[in-house]
């Protein structure tokens, strides 16, 4: 299994993401390649070697440039910036992977939500100072097409640390962390910790980044390293700015879940539907009845919720809050899944999102119920014609 390991120790931001991956890359040309496919001009990326502390990493400037200067700043006083809606169609209407664009389109929304969270503001209305410029566009979109590129199995990262103190912004000093990635960790699973650094390290960008693409934060797993990616940033500090990319190989075998099991004999039909709505809503893998007999012939049912370790109380908080039962068995077991990715794929009806699963060397494409079922709808058409089409 690819595993990628963030070490956010001295923080994370756009572009040392994007020194870090290009490092674990063999193309050195690749991301620029890929980045033109935007078709956003105005800047041009300056890539070069440099020192931090004596580690050699890689440090990415978007440069804008001059001629458009001035015009670029003119625009953002006039006009409004570009908000979610414009970056969602740079991203749809560009050549780039789709896995890259969903990629994309889910950390500009966690950026978009925690500004329209911060300035109070309707989600489509944010018109972000970070994310409309382009050096966000570009640290977004280009971390997502590298991610794409290296198509790790899992991502996971150090606790992140940030400094604290004050910076200076647009609208004045605020406090570090800054709002936005107070935010966007508040809505979502980070770990994150403030060290003795009178600075701000983590940016809303790094954040989001690191958000969107982290499963667990803590230590680095057993694995076995490959590769080191080295990312600088451009901030001199008592400790190395440096964001530091692991890539390696884990064994697969510790795939394990959690099986739970509880039999009902005394609930209507619509307390188990619901039950069941609710435990896939906060995180199920899985959840099943199978009807079963019970003492003096009582015709019942046999809830079975598959998980992870993780969510374990959770669940069993919902089925004992949901239902009439006073115990639920639950066991470990050993799984094999095999590797999938959600990709989107063209039809004559536009784009429908699928299932990629890889084995043994073979591709399947398995198209999501949900997107034939909205084609379905808009076309007048039965879901089985549907199903035809895509085949």
């Amino acid at each position: 299994m690819k595993v990628l390991y963030f070490d956010c120790s001295s923080g994370i931001s756009g572009n040392m993401t994007l020194g870090a991956l290009m490092e674990l890359i063999d193309d050195p040309d690749y991301l620029q390649k890929e980045l033109a496919k935007l078709k956003v001009d105005g800047y041009h990326l300056h890539v070069s070697k440099t020192k931090k502390n004596g580690i050699t990493g890689t440090y990415v400037d978007v440069c804008l440039e001059e001629h458009h200067h001035h015009h670029h700043h003119d625009h953002e006083h006039h006009h409004v910036h570009r908000n979610l809606f414009d970056v969602n169609k740079i991203i749809d209407d560009s050549g780039i992977d789709g896995q890259a664009k969903i990629l994309a389109k889910n950390i500009f929304l966690r950026v978009a939500k925690a500004e329209s969270k911060v300035h109070y503001e309707e989600l489509m209305n944010v018109h972000f100072h970070e994310v409309g410029a382009i050096d966000s566009i570009v640290d977004i979109i280009g971390t997502a097409i590298l991610i794409t590129k290296i198509a790790p199995d899992k991502i996971c990262s150090s606790i992140v640390n940030d400094g604290y103190g004050f910076i200076e912004c647009a609208h004045g000093m605020i406090s570090v962390p800054v709002p936005a990635t107070s935010e966007i960790f508040a809505d979502s699973d980070v770990v994150s910790r403030q060290i003795d650094i009178d600075t701000e390290l983590v940016t809303p960008t790094g954040a989001a980044i690191i958000a969107e693409l982290s499963t667990a934060f803590g230590m680095m797993p057993a694995m076995k390293v490959q590769k080191v990616g080295w990312g600088c940033g451009s901030k001199d500090l008592k400790i190395p700015n440096v964001l530091k990319v692991s890539l390696g190989q884990m064994n697969q075998d510790d795939d394990e879940v959690i099986v739970m099991e509880t039999n009902i004999d005394d609930s209507n039909s619509e307390i188990l539907g619901y039950t069941s709505q609710q435990l896939f809503e906060n995180g199920a893998l899985d959840v099943y009845y199978t009807p079963i007999f019970m003492k003096k012939n009582r015709p019942a049912y046999c809830l079975s919720v598959i998980c992870d370790k993780d969510k374990l109380e959770l669940l069993q908080n919902i089925i004992f809050k949901q239902t009439s039962t006073i115990g639920i068995r639950y066991r470990y077991e050993k799984r094999t899944v095999l590797s999938r990715k959600m990709i989107e794929i063209d039809s004559p009806y536009g784009k429908i999102l699928a299932k990629k699963v890889d084995h043994d060397g073979k591709s399947y494409l398995y198209p999501e119920y949900e997107s034939l079922k909205k084609i379905a709808k808009e076309n007048d058409l039965g879901i089985k014609e549907v199903y035809k089409l895509i085949k």
